[in-house]
């Protein structure tokens, strides 16, 4: 099974609110999760990023992949992935 670090859509329209979840590289992007590790808020000013730094470097160590766009919200914060 492929495990993906990525990004749910969750709020409503023109407002989006992000949850940076792990999930399986098949399921679709608001679908089933295997955990969620933290939100990111786009439209606030500056952003919010809040990630559960532990979980991630867990979630690295066991092979995950970051998308392109989750892999700068880690950089942005300190966490190489």
């Amino acid at each position: 099974m492929a495990v993906k670090i990525r990004l749910s859509r969750v709020g409503r329209k023109k407002k989006p609110i992000y949850r940076i979840v792990v999930a399986d590289s098949r399921s679709p992007r608001d679908g089933k999760v295997i955990e969620s590790i933290g939100r990111y808020g786009p439209q606030e000013e500056p952003s919010l990023i809040e990630i559960d730094e532990a979980k991630v470097r867990d979630w690295l160590a066991k092979g995950a992949q970051p998308t392109g766009t989750v892999s700068r919200l880690l950089a942005n914060k300190g966490i190489s992935g």
